[in-house]
């Protein structure tokens, strides 16, 4: 659903960040649009990913359910999430098309880039478990 509007949008990536401080995971770059966020961090060795995602996930919907108590209802991440490692030398690529992403969204949607993605690396997927 539509519901990282712009009047949270900002607040929400802060404290996103700040939960990848908290846990040693410092964010590099975070970017996305209404309905859904690429958060590009550092992946510490005392956490697996997973934990790392949780973290994250759960700590931000308790802060926008928070902050805008209407979207308490509403509001949730899905139950999945993707994950993609980046090497070094990609990182600089990888941060602006994480800046660039609401404007690559008016052109593409999320679940067609996705899936491009997939398929371009050769990625098996079942759509029933994509989304939720």
């Amino acid at each position: 659903m539509n519901l990282i509007l712009p009047d949270v949008k900002d607040d929400l990536y802060a404290y996103i960040r700040g939960i990848g401080r908290e846990i040693n995971a410092p964010v590099i770059e975070i970017g996305g649009v209404e309905d859904h966020v690429h958060v590009l961090f550092t992946l510490p060795r005392t956490l697996n990913l997973g934990e790392v995602v949780q973290n994250m996930k759960s700590g931000s919907s308790r802060f926008i359910k928070k902050k805008k108590p209407a979207l308490s209802r509403d509001f949730a991440w899905q139950r999945g999430y993707g994950a993609f490692s980046a090497a070094p030398s990609t990182l600089d690529r990888t941060v602006q098309y994480i800046r660039r992403h609401e404007e690559h969204h008016r052109v593409q949607t999320f679940q067609d880039e996705y899936r491009a993605f997939l398929v371009k690396h050769g990625l098996a997927f079942d759509e029933n478990y994509v989304w939720d």
